[in-house]
């Protein structure tokens, strides 16, 4: 066959060498392709300059070239284990290289024999034992680069193995590794072509001409990402048209005015934002972002009256049934004054009540419905639904949300969390959504004062408690399991519960998540009424009630949990007039982890804190799906290329808008969509 019959799509088996065993190998590494056994990048490299002698400094690990000048020595040690030493010249010195086993180097390395070692440097003995070594003849492949490439690999395949391959795939696919990044974009950016990026990140001549082949490639990644997004956000634009709306602008700022507190610049720009959505004619998909306390939810309120104005019915969805009441609570306060009728609907609604409030829903009587995913049921079902609010969207699935929007002729979508999300993490995992960022706080609400302390201080701690309770205050205490691990020291939350109810004069509560659904709603809710006084949980009041008389968050083993989530779980306090305190119970091992508490206790803003987790524990511990594989990015460093996915995002949407665009089929980028599933120096820089 010859070279033009290859593609990125031959398998790897065209390779020579590769053999059954190394295909299923490879295939567990998710190599199929030529193109998989190309995108297999190394996660590190070795640098590997050769050095002159006198450069060399004792203990480094150092690479020399030079002549061996006699014959290979040998020490056994059983039948298979050796020690070797051979002398050679480097630099004219005589020095002594050692190795262990691989003891067929042995016949190789004779006198006048041209070899190039790596190891760790002995200069008080003249010594290198060696790491690596490669014989002159081989100093003229692959082998010769000062930056050797290190690769995720399974036996029986090395790195030096894929190394082989991969070099043998470039030279197969000369010339027939396809560019998909438009033209203009590379001159723009000034980005190296396809197939010299790939070569160059596997067989990089030098640090720079690395960088700029990491460059292109992470700069690809999240372009075909962002091009599959913004495509979603088209079809969708295209396919979903309605008649355009009138929103009564006036009743809404009549509406703000009377609100008894004074809204943020950010409250303002995101009503703003959505008010131009709702008049538009392509449905609104709306991401809102706000800190814990930020006031979302006055924000959802005001668009809810802004289409309820219009004619058109609400539905607010939230996780919890005591979310569900809280927000209809809100809600009839806020619209105390307005002749807007608001009901709950959840799972405990008894049934009668549930009949009057579906036959209303039909008839158009019932303007705002908020409830949990039981309003997704199809026996439900709206005279005239114009807007779907879903607050913490993230715990619901997508078809979860998407179905309460069918109940409806195209109705507008609002998401709203309080999880800060940096805004590169936002865009990359939001980017089909347009953004609103709420992060001023209302003026006069007082921080949450924190405080790290050590186990040993725990009963201090306690007895703090004790005098917080006896003052007519709530408290909340938070450890990560609810089980013994022998993998991790961490307390468990039904043990803190039994100690606390032995040490406090208090009502303690246990609410952990093995606990029934309507059993954890029952506990909250007596929490709420202060029927518990203390109450001992896991991580899952993250998203809970406003409890006003809650003024003390412990967090037990702090360190466990992500800056996020601590910022979160310290966001249930401080919701009453009265100062509130945080707790983080920790004893950090290492600079980072006892880093990552001073951040807590310094840092109040909650998105600052996310960039810092981003940072140091990476996207999946931000959003809490650790390896859940909904970010994949092998090159995008998402806490430092953060100008990197800003362009994309643009330039990706550009693409898609651009009226020559003949549809996803036709675009080179819609290929490595399917395939991945998903004059200056460059502006992303």
């Amino acid at each position: 066959m010859g070279r033009a019959a290859w593609t990125l799509d031959s398998p790897v088996t065209v390779i020579k060498g590769m053999g059954v065993q190394k295909a299923k190998a490879c295939e567990r590494l998710g190599i199929r392709t030529l193109e998989d056994l190309l995108y297999h990048f190394p996660f590190r490299y070795n640098w590997r300059q050769v050095l002159p002698l006198h450069e060399a400094r004792h203990g480094e690990t150092v690479t020399f070239r030079g002549q061996v000048s006699g014959q290979p020595l040998s020490r056994w040690y059983g039948r298979k284990r050796a020690r070797h030493t051979v002398s050679c010249i480097v630099d004219g010195v005589p020095i002594q290289l050692v190795w262990f086993n691989q003891n067929h180097w042995v016949d190789k390395l004779r006198p006048g024999v041209v070899v190039q070692v790596s190891g760790k440097w002995d200069a008080h003995r003249l010594q290198l034992t060696c790491e690596e070594m490669a014989l002159e003849q081989q100093l003229r492949d692959v082998q010769e680069m000062p930056l050797q490439p290190v690769y995720a690999t399974v036996s029986p395949l090395t790195s030096k193995v894929l190394q082989k391959a991969i070099w043998e795939a470039l030279e197969m696919l000369k010339g027939a590794i396809d560019e998909f990044i438009p033209a203009d974009i590379l001159q723009k950016y000034r980005l190296l072509p396809r197939e010299e990026a790939i070569r160059n990140i596997h067989f990089p001549p030098d640090k720079e001409a690395l960088r700029q082949a990491r460059r292109r490639l992470a700069y690809e990644e999240v372009l075909v990402y962002q091009f599959g997004l913004q495509l979603r956000r088209k079809q969708l634009n295209e396919t979903y048209q309605r008649p355009p709306r009138s929103v009564p602008r006036a009743s809404v700022e009549q509406f703000m005015e009377r609100l008894p507190f004074q809204l943020t610049d950010d409250q303002r720009k995101a009503v703003a934002d959505i008010l131009a959505d709702l008049e538009r004619p392509q449905p609104m998909n709306r991401l809102l972002l706000g800190d814990v306390g930020s006031g979302k939810t006055v924000v959802a309120a005001i668009a809810m009256l802004a289409m309820v104005k219009a004619g058109y019915q609400c539905a607010l969805m939230v996780p919890t049934e005591i979310l569900a009441e809280q927000h209809g609570q809100t809600l009839q306060h806020l619209y105390r004054d307005e002749p807007i009728s608001v009901a709950v609907l959840t799972g405990s609604t008894p049934a009668r009540r549930r009949q009057e409030l579906l036959a209303q829903l039909r008839m158009g009587l019932l303007d705002v419905l908020v409830g949990t995913h039981t309003l997704i049921q199809e026996n439900i079902q709206f005279f005239r639904l114009g807007l779907v609010v879903t607050d913490e969207q993230h715990r619901f699935g997508v078809k979860q949300r998407e179905s309460l929007r069918t109940k409806g002729e195209y109705p507008d979508a609002l998401f709203m969390t309080a999880t800060p999300i940096p805004r590169t993490l936002a865009i990359t995992m939001y980017g089909d959504m347009d953004l609103s960022v709420i992060r001023q706080m209302p003026s006069g609400r007082k921080p949450v004062r924190t405080i790290w302390i050590r186990p040993r201080q725990f009963p201090q701690v306690v007895a703090w408690i004790q005098r917080q309770v006896d003052a007519g205050y709530q408290a909340y205490v938070i450890c990560p399991l609810i089980e013994e691990s022998a993998k991790m020291d961490v307390q468990n939350a039904v043990d803190l519960h039994a100690r606390l109810s032995q040490q406090l004069k208090a009502r303690v509560g246990l609410l952990h998540g093995r606990m029934a659904s309507r059993e954890k709603e029952h506990v909250m809710e007596a929490f709420h009424r202060g029927e518990i006084d203390v109450l001992v949980s896991t991580s899952v009041v993250e998203v809970g009630v406003d409890v006003p008389r809650a003024t003390v968050m412990v967090i037990y083993d702090a360190e466990r949990f992500g800056l996020a989530q601590l910022h979160q779980l310290r966001g249930r306090v401080g919701r009453g007039d009265a100062q509130s305190y945080c707790f983080l119970v920790a004893d950090p091992k290492t600079p980072i982890g006892r880093e990552r508490m001073k951040t807590v206790v310094e840092m109040h803003d909650g998105f600052a804190i996310a960039e810092q987790d981003l940072r140091l524990r990476g996207p999946g511990d931000v959003l809490g799906f650790r390896q859940s594989g909904e970010i994949d990015f092998r090159l995008v460093d998402l806490a430092h290329d953060h100008r990197m996915v800003e362009c994309a995002r643009q330039d990706a949407r550009q693409i898609v808008e651009h009226p020559d665009f003949a549809g996803a089929e036709h675009n080179p980028l819609y290929r490595q969509l399917v395939r991945r599933g998903y004059g200056e120096v460059a502006p992303f820089d």
